[in-house]
């Protein structure tokens, strides 16, 4: 058996690999470009990837391809009628970042929420040398107890979120994405109650057609001029240019963000313009990728292959 690795940098080279070479043959690619694909794969039996496109085009000559592995949850960038079509089975891993999800959240928001950023900087740049007081509250901060935090998406991480949140003393409030999700203990309503509602406004829904720049202008001109904005589902929930505007015209106080439309960052994405740190975090889709998560990853692929060819 052969398996193709077609993106491993994107798994991370500090993670062992090794269970995977007593199985077969195993290749590895740091990255795969759509024209390498066709070549690298033409003689593999699985091939595993992150975000490289699966379809007709890319695997059209991988003519003893059986299994389709995605190191991820998501799974947009597989054509699932061709494979289909093709008798072969994909498999995706769900809930291997639950908890690494929730704490870079809750790292996001504090980092915003009592403005670290500032406070950071001001005794680096040496101001609190020789200050004539103790302390220094120049940035006003609350406490988190007693907030609202209004999540969109509650699925696995939405959940995790929302029991996090209820021990620090937020009063939780959700929007249900696909109108169909009830979770007892928590208040469900309409997104733009959510919105007026909430102090706190996280995101932890999958790209669909319905949440597709779900956080518009209007959405943004709804929320609190106090609010902070997390978005740890998927970039194009959120309309950049907009949220760009919320936070140079004050319509929010922040926003934390983990995921971007377009990853690595592009050169046009308006949230360039704001270079002001407490007003703005973004991390580089980090937010999956503690080494536990990344390793419980790769141990349920390793699974899946092993149960699909009964080894």
């Amino acid at each position: 058996m052969k398996m193709v690795f077609l993106d491993a940098k994107s798994i991370g080279e500090d993670i062992d690999l090794s269970g995977y070479d007593a199985l077969g043959e195993v290749v590895k690619y740091d990255f795969s470009t759509p024209q390498e694909v066709r070549e690298r794969v033409k003689d593999a039996d699985v091939i595993i990837l992150n975000k490289v496109v699966v379809n007709e085009e890319s695997i059209g000559s991988a003519e003893k391809l059986k299994m389709v592995c995605v190191a991820a949850t998501g799974t947009n960038n597989l054509d699932k009628e061709y494979l289909e079509k093709r008798g072969i089975v994909w498999r995706n891993v769900a809930g291997y970042s639950t908890e690494t999800v929730a704490q870079h959240t809750f790292s996001l928001l504090f980092y915003l929420f009592e403005h670290l950023a500032y406070y950071d900087e001001y005794v680096k740049s040496e101001k609190y040398v020789a200050d004539c007081m103790f302390t220094h509250f120049e940035r006003r901060f609350s406490d988190l107890y007693g907030k609202t935090w209004g999540i969109i998406g509650m699925g696995a991480i939405g959940r995790r979120v929302a029991e996090i949140a209820k021990l620090f003393g937020c009063q939780v409030i959700y929007y249900s994405t696909s109108g169909k999700n009830n979770q007892p203990g928590y208040e469900r309503v309409e997104f733009e109650e959510l919105l007026e509602r909430s102090d706190i406004v996280s995101v932890h829904a999958p790209l669909t057609p319905e949440t597709e720049n779900l956080m518009d202008q209007k959405a943004f001109e709804r929320m609190k001029k106090t609010a902070i904005f997390l978005n740890l589902g998927r970039g194009p929930i959120v309309s950049e240019e907009a949220l760009a505007n919320a936070l140079e015209k004050g319509e929010i106080q922040a926003a934390g963000l983990d995921v971007l439309c377009v990853e690595p960052m592009s050169v046009d994405n308006p949230l360039r313009r704001i270079k002001d740190s407490d007003k703005l975090l973004i991390t580089p889709h980090i937010a999956w990728a503690s080494v536990e998560a990344r390793t419980r990853l790769m141990e349920i692929i390793l699974g899946q292959i092993k149960e699909f060819f009964n080894l």
